[in-house]
């Protein structure tokens, strides 16, 4: 109580006073693409009509085999979801990631299994000496302090540092990342027969998710699941 007394609770983006400490204030909330409703049950795009007990896909998951199961998304990637997903990346607003691991938790409830196992998509060392941090991985321990999953921050791990995705197509994305990702031997025995849940801070083309699934698989994983901070998708 002290402690709020001092420091009271601020809004992420904008900094005025909330209820509730690491949240967002009204205008804030209003003006943040939080994906709901119906939504594409291999990515989490967000589609048109109503939320129903039918499986749905979007156009990109309709043309692109996906090597998971289900994935979903908290934002979309565009106005206040952007802010704060490149505020976490770039900015070292480390605190971002407290209120995202709670809006992860709530996408994330359609695919939740007890006994699932989450893990960060790998950064590869050098970029990681550089950031300081990865910031998938300040999302996935959100998530498992939310959910009460057990997090696995170096599951899996970035055997060769890629070129930047920026600017590149689906088909150079995907051949930038063939066989970047590796699940790391120290995990063998808990990654066979491991339902897992990959964590990363945007999904575009799939191409990132797909390495790091695909590693998983190659290990033994019985089951993966994916799930992003923010979605980027194409306006209608």
């Amino acid at each position: 109580m002290a402690v709020r007394l001092v420091y009271p609770p601020r809004c992420t983006l904008c900094g005025v006073a909330v209820d509730d400490a690491f949240g967002l204030c009204g205008a804030c909330w209003r003006d943040t693409p939080f994906i709901t409703g119906l939504v594409c049950d291999l990515c989490g795009a967000p589609l048109p009509g109503d939320a129903g007990v039918d499986t749905e896909h979007c156009d990109d998951c309709l043309v692109s085999a996906r090597p998971w199961t289900r994935g979903r998304a908290a934002l979309r990637y565009d106005a206040n979801g952007r802010r704060l997903t490149l505020a976490l990346k770039h900015g070292d607003r480390h605190d971002v990631a407290h209120p995202a691991g709670k809006w992860l938790a709530r996408s994330a409830q359609p695919m939740l299994l007890p006994g699932m196992v989450i893990a960060p998509v790998p950064l590869h060392w050098t970029r990681l000496l550089t950031r300081r941090f990865n910031q998938s991985a300040l999302l996935s321990h959100a998530l498992a302090r939310e959910t009460g999953l057990t997090n696995v921050p170096d599951l899996l791990f970035r055997q060769r540092r890629t070129r930047s995705l920026k600017g590149l197509d689906r088909a150079a994305r995907h051949a930038t990342l063939d066989g970047a990702i590796r699940p790391n031997p120290r995990h063998a025995d808990a990654m066979r027969g491991a339902r897992v849940l990959l964590v990363d801070d945007v999904m575009t083309s799939g191409a990132t998710f797909s390495a790091a699934a695909q590693a998983c698989f190659a290990a033994g994983a019985d089951d993966v699941c994916i799930l992003a901070l923010a979605r980027a998708v194409r306006d209608a």
